[in-house]
């Protein structure tokens, strides 16, 4: 199967660009499964229902989240009755929403979507390493899923490769989210999973990670109350993944990066 994943949207620059681009990765590479990034979609900061559901008018399947996955309260009441929109699976057990999903994708296969947050530099949760473990002491690959996504949200690149190590072999795809920088380590694993340390961001990369860089600055520089951060308003890049799996083992035949618009070298996968 096919599959396309982008990295955290920030703000208006980032829903315009995956608005703008999307259309023309789905009539180019044809994906059966999409997924997106969306926790830093509202402004910089969290996700609304509303702009949820315009990434799924976009035909995006799945909306992944991360440690903003709460600055829009809204979003509380949603998320628990939309299974398509994820938060990290190791969250306290009595957390709203769900961290896994098992989705059907366009060519009728199972894909199963799972996001962990990290601990390094992170707020503290559970173990994702575990979490992962338990989630696939239950699902097992070919019996209940033909293809796995997890995405690892998180600031260190060093737990980010650990896990995708870690679980080399048992999952499609390992991938990191978090840092709005794409890393240039798109790679099959040892055992078959597909693997990126960090995604990037659908932004303006003109930017601080998507951040006006004035008031970024005035963080670092000043060490003072400041304004607000804000996303910078720019043109935007998407930047993202295409992951191709083996029908007969769901393991990683083909991984490259997307990068399309915006300020970065723009890089479109063959779809051959």
């Amino acid at each position: 199967m096919k599959l396309v994943y982008f990295g955290d949207v920030v703000g208006k620059s980032g829903r315009v660009a995956l608005r703008e681009h999307l259309p023309r990765v789905i009539e180019h590479l044809n994906p059966d499964f999409i997924i997106v990034n969306g926790e830093n979609a509202a402004h910089g900061f969290g996700i609304t229902e509303k702009i949820c559901k315009q990434f799924f008018e976009m035909d995006v399947d799945v909306v992944t989240t991360g440690n903003h996955v709460w600055d829009q309260r809204e979003i509380i009441k949603f998320i628990g009755h939309e299974p398509r929109l994820l938060r990290p699976l190791n969250y306290p057990e009595l957390t709203p929403g769900n961290g896994s999903g098992i989705f059907k994708s366009r060519n009728g296969e199972r894909v199963l979507v799972a996001q962990v947050m990290g601990r390094l530099f992170m707020d503290s949760l559970d173990d994702p390493f575990v979490a992962i473990d338990r989630l696939l002491e239950k699902l097992k690959l070919r019996s209940h899923f033909d293809c796995a996504v997890i995405d690892i949200h998180a600031e260190a690149t060093s737990e980010k490769m650990a896990l995708g190590q870690y679980l080399d072999g048992k999952v499609s795809m390992v991938v990191g989210t978090h840092s709005h920088i794409p890393t240039a380590d798109a790679q099959i694993l040892n055992k078959g999973t597909g693997y990126q340390t960090d995604l990037g961001m659908c932004g303006d990369y003109d930017s601080v990670i998507g951040m006006k860089s004035n008031i970024a600055i005035d963080k670092f520089t000043k060490k003072m109350p400041s304004e607000r951060l804000s996303p910078a308003d720019g043109e935007g890049t998407i930047c993202g993944i295409y992951l191709e799996t083996n029908n007969q083992t769901s393991m990683a035949s083909k991984i490259d990066p997307i990068r399309l618009g915006g300020r970065l070298k723009n890089y479109m996968p063959d779809n051959k």
